[in-house]
């Protein structure tokens, strides 16, 4: 090893003489894979070393999420020290000078990231980045690529495992998700991420009452997690209940306790405990269950009148029109719509294709909170698969709640045929989910068909299986 250079977490050389510096990346290394809610950590990096070049340019990309022009001085001295730092250095500052330039090309970030890897395996920290690039670029098949590119060498470290499990979960693959899950969970059992594929696997395949003993048993370890990763848990457990019929005040009781709560600490992140909130508001709506929530939802859309919680990701945007629009914000509505068309109109060509989906939906969602149910369907359309909006950034758990909001569309506007093979196509895949039967029940009512009985008849049984101790 050079004089003046130290190993970092995974073994590989970073010029500097600070053990200060080098204990501030790994620190960082651990918040990112652990979705720790000290993440500043790597702030502290360039103060021990300002010539370091690793640290300033993770320092510089850590801060361009929330005030990129307090990025450019550490972006400066990276560059200015860059002839001096390592092959390992050199291959992160290109990764990362490229994913925060203005107009990237995705695609090409992820390739970036992918020759880094092949020449890096062991930095998982550039896995996730390239992971997350991936989730928002709805290509989870890129996604998994890279976690098996890098597997071989990894395949006893933390967190790996989880990261495997997410890629195989989107992609349907719920058997091999559940595997990897498991080995992660052995591997380290606070990793929150494995933890989650876990909870992902439980309930798509309708165990409701495994997932929620799963993740009650799991959650002594989250109150580091960062806003989002622990709200995020909570909303899964809270939809467990929703989904296995559980008392609606159940469901409140998590919302009120363990995801509006999180905003009381000083450290809390608003608009990622907004995404879950809101997100769990919808589905709720969704199923008949805002009598329960009282002025919940009025409350949550005042704070989200606040322009700075607009334009930070796709998915939240969109359901914050949903939340506007139904509490009768319209003008507010309208100006985050506007915005939306406006972003959109300043993207490469190629991304402006791929986002009208995702206006498509976000105006579906303006419509539908205003009550234009006829609107919202026609903007939706009479065949839609949620599977194509993965680039608005939402899981396939989080997209569902779209799917049973169009099956409602096509009831109320006597589309119930349309609405039986829409719901028929879902329970398939889940046929042990109460609400499901309930829509198709709901449908041959429509159609005067005997058939109804038999499925509400389905529906309380089921209804009646996964929390009956709560009733």
């Amino acid at each position: 090893m050079e004089r003046g250079m130290k190993l970092d977490r995974w073994g590989y050389e970073v010029r500097t003489c600070s053990d200060s510096c080098i204990s501030a990346i790994n620190s960082y290394y651990d918040q990112v894979l652990s979705y720790g809610r000290r993440r500043s950590v790597i702030l502290e990096a360039p103060k021990s070393d300002p010539d370091c070049v690793l640290g300033n340019i993770l320092a510089a990309y850590f801060l361009c999420s929330a005030d990129p022009s307090h990025a450019l001085p550490l972006i400066r001295a990276a560059k200015s020290h860059l002839g001096h730092a390592s092959s390992y250095e050199k291959a992160v500052f290109r990764a990362l000078i490229y994913l925060i330039s203005p107009g990237r090309d995705d695609d090409l970030a992820v390739e970036i990231h992918s020759k880094l890897l092949q020449d890096f395996p062991r930095d998982l920290v550039s896995l996730k980045r390239a992971q997350v690039l991936c989730f928002y670029m709805g290509q989870p098949d890129l996604s998994l690529k890279l976690a098996e590119l890098v597997l071989p060498i990894n395949e006893h470290e933390d967190y790996i495992y989880g990261m495997l499990a997410f890629s195989l979960l989107e992609l349907g693959r719920i058997e091999d998700a559940e595997k990897a899950g498991k080995k992660g969970y052995e591997i380290k059992k606070d990793d929150p991420w494995s933890q989650h594929a876990l909870c992902h696997v439980y309930q798509y395949d309708c165990r409701f009452k495994e997932a929620v003993e799963f993740m009650n048993n799991c959650a002594s370890s989250w109150s580091s997690l960062s806003s989002f990763m622990y709200t995020h848990n909570w909303w899964h457990i809270a939809l467990c209940y929703l989904e296995g019929h559980a008392p609606m005040e159940k469901v409140r009781e998590i919302y009120d306790e363990c995801i509006w709560k999180e905003l009381e600490r000083s450290d809390a992140m608003p608009a990622e405990v907004y995404l879950n909130a809101v997100g769990l508001l919808l589905r709720v709506h969704v199923r008949g269950g805002d009598y329960v929530f009282e002025d919940r939802l009025k409350n949550l859309a005042k704070c989200l009148t606040n322009q700075v919680f607009w334009f930070l990701e796709w998915h939240l945007d969109i359901l914050i029109l949903w939340a506007l629009a139904y509490t009768r914000e319209y003008e507010k509505a309208e100006d985050l719509l506007e915005g939306l068309k406006c972003r959109i109109s300043m993207m490469t060509k190629k991304k402006q294709e791929l986002m009208q989906r995702g206006l498509s939906l976000a105006e579906a969602l303006y419509k539908y909170g205003k009550g234009d149910d006829k609107e919202a369907l026609k903007l939706l359309g009479h065949d839609f698969d949620a599977i194509n909006y993965k680039i608005i950034g939402a899981s396939d758990e989080q997209l569902d709640v779209f799917i049973e909001l169009h099956i409602s569309l096509l009831l109320n506007n006597g589309e119930a045929h349309k609405a039986i093979q829409a719901t028929e196509q879902q329970l398939k895949k889940r046929e042990g989910a109460p609400f499901l039967w309930r829509l198709l029940e709901k449908a041959y009512l429509i159609l005067g068909k005997e058939e109804a009985a038999d499925y509400g008849e389905k529906a309380r049984e089921l209804e009646a299986t996964y929390f009956p101790q709560l009733v």
